[in-house]
């Protein structure tokens, strides 16, 4: 065992006398020793119970014949963090948590993980730490939260931000807000619609590190708290048959979760992370493979905020297995891999669509292809990503005026201030990864645009990101960055931007010659932030297309 680094043998007396501080048993330090990473705080909805699903998965470890050694780990709550100098953090704490997890695991030569997160950088992090440590680990998740009801309709969080904007517009009055502010968000879980971190987690799944029923089990649900305590005792059959990470994050693996994701219209964070993930479990993911997965998955869900339904919905309909089975109809998924439990194939034998209205048939999708797009030209060579499902399709093919803004407040105080109009391109730069730093997401100001009613008529432009909240024309990730020299540094007032979602194609319509004279006279501006943490993070950060991972 590798915790046998810390505590056999006459020369390990002293580490032995250390556990015994905390307790620990000599029968306790005979058994594996698994680190249960708890990422629970007082600060996130999502987090808020996790001590109940460690709880659990400590029972679940120790009836698997384990020692279970709790830590901690820090998040950051993306809605509380929006529209300030919290959300510069946001993208940036995905790498602390990763880190933190292999200084705790690697210093205390830990046999095993079960890792208990639930919100949108956190996830991530975890995985990207499992596949680095590549030791036995199992996900599970805190599970999602319930959405609101108001006035017999159903309400959640981006139902609030767009709130804003309708009183802006005079459509909602301030008190109206104020209940749909008590209604929105009814209990503890992860925001209730496709975001983030409901994409990840039902994408955990999809890789194989979690369980079925790890993307959809609502927080409330006592099989969330059974979940976990399987999980518990899944990780020491893990460790017995010494099956790690890389033999689970292959890239068919990756290929499985791409495929699951179009279909599920996740949110266009996912295309950030999974390449980070990819990347630490020694796989590439590139953008133009989200293209072509794409081009071959019909979407089958509109959740929101592509539509009405939310997690729960997914989860009464049969949840991730039952898209999976979909697809599978269609000989779309790599049925033969393993997972920490059983492969694919064996996950999804039997597995039955509940509510076509939620899942759609294969054969009667919402469109042929899947929910993401890649778009690609002069203003993105790199590549930039959209929610197409969550795209009007009066906005697939549109050409418009650029607005441009260094940056999201001025942008945010503009729409309220009823200075976009219909036609518009919003254009928010030096958001990106460096340029951020920490590459903010746009929600604020999507949701302002969709609660004032022009969502069908105004774009948005960013070498930032979007919420998985956020819907229309939403365009983010424009990579180069603005901070490094990208074309949409040299985007002004009044040029025309065309879009073309269906063809994939994004481009500043402005001769070569006046390019290149800006180019010239373009200077980039100072950095935000000077000092801590993110400027190192800015030094260090690579581009979006590249899932924003550290220089190695």
């Amino acid at each position: 065992m590798k915790s046998d680094a810390v505590k056999k043998g006459v020369e390990r007396t002293p580490h032995r006398s250390l556990f015994k501080a905390m307790g620990y048993t000599n029968e306790e330090l005979k058994r594996p020793l698994v680190g249960v990473v708890n990422a629970y705080n007082e600060l996130i909805p999502g987090h808020i119970h996790l001590n109940t699903i460690a709880a659990a998965v400590k029972k679940g470890v120790y009836m698997g014949g384990g020692t279970p050694m709790e830590f901690p780990v820090i998040g950051v709550c993306d809605g509380i963090a929006m529209g300030h100098v919290g959300m510069h953090y946001s993208l940036a704490s995905r790498e602390l948590v990763a880190d933190s997890i292999e200084s705790m695991a690697l210093a205390h030569g830990l046999d095993g993980l079960v890792m208990v997160p639930n919100c949108d950088k956190i996830v991530p992090g975890m995985l990207m730490a499992a596949g680095r440590l590549n030791i036995p680990t199992v996900v599970v998740s805190g599970g999602p939260m319930l959405a609101g009801e108001l006035n017999g309709k159903t309400v959640d969080l981006n139902t609030t931000f767009e709130g804003i904007g309708a009183v802006k517009a005079g459509t909602m009055t301030e008190d109206e807000l104020q209940c749909l502010e008590d209604a929105a968000c009814p209990g503890c879980g992860s925001c209730s619609g496709m975001f983030t971190a409901n994409s990840m987690n039902c994408l955990t799944e999809v890789l194989g590190l979690g369980l079925p029923g790890n993307g959809t089990i609502p927080a409330i649900d006592a099989a969330r708290v059974r979940l976990a305590k399987e999980a518990g005792m899944r990780v020491m059959e893990l460790i017995d048959k010494d099956i790690k990470p890389r033999d689970i994050l292959t890239p068919e693996a990756f290929e499985n979760a791409l495929t699951v994701d179009m279909a599920l219209g996740c949110s266009t964070n996912s295309v950030l992370h999974l390449p980070a993930v990819a990347h630490d479990a020694g796989v590439t993911i590139d953008l133009d493979m989200v293209n072509e997965v794409s081009a071959k998955t019909p979407n089958l869900c509109k959740l929101s905020p592509a539509g009405p339904w939310h997690i729960q919905d997914l989860h009464r309909a049969g949840g991730v297995p039952a898209v999976m089975a979909e697809l599978a109809k269609k000989d779309l998924l790599h049925l033969d891999l393993p997972t920490v439990k059983g492969t694919v194939g064996e996950r999804i034998a039997g597995v039955v669509n509940r509510d076509e209205r939620v899942i759609r048939p294969i054969d009667s999708p919402h469109s042929p292809t899947g929910g993401l797009k890649i778009l690609r030209g002069n203003i993105a060579k790199d590549g930039a990503v959209v929610k197409r499902s969550a795209v009007d399709p009066a906005m697939q093919v549109r050409k418009g005026t650029a607005k441009v803004f260094d940056g999201e407040p001025a942008a945010y105080e503009a729409i309220l201030d009823g200075k976009i109009q219909k036609g518009d391109v919003v254009v928010i730069r030096y958001e990106g990864p460096k340029g951020g730093p920490g590459m903010r997401e746009m929600l604020l100001p999507t949701s302002a645009i969709a609660g004032m009613g022009l969502d069908k008529d105004v774009a948005l432009l960013t070498d930032g990101r979007f919420s998985g909240a956020s819907r229309g024309a939403a365009i983010g990730h424009i990579s180069p960055e603005a901070a490094e020299g990208g074309l949409i540094g040299l985007v002004q007032d009044g040029d025309t931007i065309s879009i073309d979602i269906p063809a994939g194609k994004l481009e500043l319509l402005v001769d070569e010659q006046e390019i290149e004279r800006r180019r010239a006279a373009w200077k980039p501006i100072p950095p935000k932030i000077k000092t801590g943490y993110l400027a190192r993070y800015a030094k260090m950060v690579t581009s979006a297309g590249t899932g924003a991972v550290l220089k190695d």
